[in-house]
């Protein structure tokens, strides 16, 4: 029965003019993370495609105990399970449709060979120069606006990326992308300036947490695996650094830098604004219309909301189902005053926790932060394994980024993180050395 499964779905797919192999599988591949930035129309389609072709492709022989693969299934069957307890079921229910990338994109890799590096490079190949093309697109865009208002404003943060796609999401996209263009050996002029493009836009994106990392990620890359002389290194290391402190101290970028990093208590107020502390984010029971937050502080209270949660009901195993805790941010803000409106026009109590662990856990308990604590920390160690510099890049990026974002909530987020979960952790180095269920697996592709 399998062989005639396998005859027929092959001849299907060549009946269509295509054939199974390694070039089909790289271009679907590429489609889905290409096609991320765009409208979540264009990548639910290629998603579609890479998950309708990995059916038909299916042969017995693909087919491994693949336990990367099995922890993003089980993630979603948790929320799937939520459905059951959650305070509110009607957004719970919406809330799978766009994590569904959790299980179709494991379970098309897991129909497919392994991927071997040279496969992968491939594909991260074809997102870098697309990554590149559309950060082109987005300046291009803001000359365009900045002739037309004067606006200098247009090219920082949000009016840069556009509201829809988000800034921190577009400096998330674009890092990786420019990870590529810096690990790859015998560059030409064209990929040296690619990456210093890339690092240029990212700063011009003004999220702070993604450029420490990336400015962290780069100086360990040329130390420990460009493999250059020593003097080379510290050149390079020197003139990016010079580079990042210009950047740095330019407008926009530098002023959301000493929101964050100048005490509250230095900060001018004669306008009235109240800075609140850390200290006071977590211990004061009240706030005033004219209290701002920097992030830090932000974060700080959202922490402390969710241990009042915690102490209050019973969470501490199920969570209140998936996307189902906002109506509880909602109601703490109204508690503590905090329904007013911040800096970009949002008012506090609107905002989730902007932290996934934080996330994970009051949605589905203490397995669901096991689940998400558990990807992150294999997904590390595997890229220091394999010694692959851009996969601990990816990896190193996830970690610090769910600090601060509840990245695997929203659809390009979830999609992002699978897919390059999936594409680092699925190698045919790491498969090699977890138990088959077919001795004669075929070698991967």
């Amino acid at each position: 029965m399998a062989n005639i499964y396998n005859f027929s779905s092959n001849a299907l797919l060549k009946r269509i003019g295509l054939s199974p192999g390694k070039k089909l599988l790289v271009f679907l591949l590429s489609l889905v993370v290409v096609t991320i930035p765009m409208g979540y129309v264009y990548n639910s389609i290629s998603i579609i495609f890479f998950v309708l072709y990995s059916i038909l492709a299916a042969h017995k022989s693909n087919y491994s105990a693949r336990v990367a693969l099995l922890l993003p299934v089980l993630l979603f069957l948790l929320m799937v399970i939520s459905l059951s307890w959650s305070i509110n079921f009607k957004e719970s229910l919406k809330a799978l449709g766009k994590e569904s990338a959790l299980i179709f994109i494991p379970v098309a890799f897991y129909l497919n060979r392994s991927l071997a590096k040279r496969s992968v490079s491939d594909v991260l190949k074809n997102y870098g120069i697309c990554m590149c093309l559309f950060a082109v697109y987005f300046v291009i865009r803001a000359i365009i606006r900045y002739a037309d208002t004067g606006n200098i404003e247009v090219f920082f943060y949000h009016e840069l990326a556009t509201q829809k796609l988000n800034a921190i999401y577009l400096s998330v996209l674009l890092s990786l992308a420019l990870f590529v263009f810096i690990d790859k050996k015998d560059k030409t002029f064209w990929g040296y300036g690619a990456s210093l493009f890339l690092l240029v836009v990212i700063f011009l994106l003004s999220s702070k947490n993604i450029i420490i990392i990336d400015v962290l990620l780069i100086m360990c890359y040329y130390l420990f695996y460009s493999g250059l002389s020593r003097k080379t290194i510290i050149a390079t290391v020197g003139v990016i650094s010079i580079m990042v402190l210009g950047l740095g101290y330019y407008g926009k970028i530098y002023d959301r830098l000493q929101h964050e990093m100048v005490a509250p208590e230095q900060v001018d107020t004669s306008d009235g604004i109240h800075h609140v502390t850390i200290a006071e984010a977590w211990q004061r029971p009240k706030f005033a219309a004219n209290y701002y937050f920097n992030g830090t502080a932000f974060r700080a209270y959202q922490i402390r909301i969710f241990t009042e949660m915690l102490r209050e009901e019973p969470i501490f195993f199920t969570g209140y189902g998936i996307n189902a805790s906002e109506i509880k941010v909602i109601n703490k803000g109204i508690e503590h005053s905090l329904d007013h409106k911040n800096g970009e026009n949002e008012s506090y109590n609107q905002l989730n926790f902007h932290n996934q662990y934080i996330e994970a856990f009051a949605d589905l308990g203490i397995f669901g932060l096991v689940l998400v604590l558990t990807m992150a920390l294999l997904n590390l160690i595997n890229g220091i394994r394999h010694k692959y510099f851009i996969h601990i890049a990816f990896a190193v990026l996830m970690i610090s980024l769910f600090l601060t974002e509840s990245f695997l909530w929203r659809q390009r987020g979830v999609v992002f993180f699978t897919v390059f979960y999936c594409l680092f952790n699925d190698l045919r180095p790491f498969t090699s050395r977890i138990p088959t269920i077919s001795r004669n697996r075929e070698q991967a592709i």
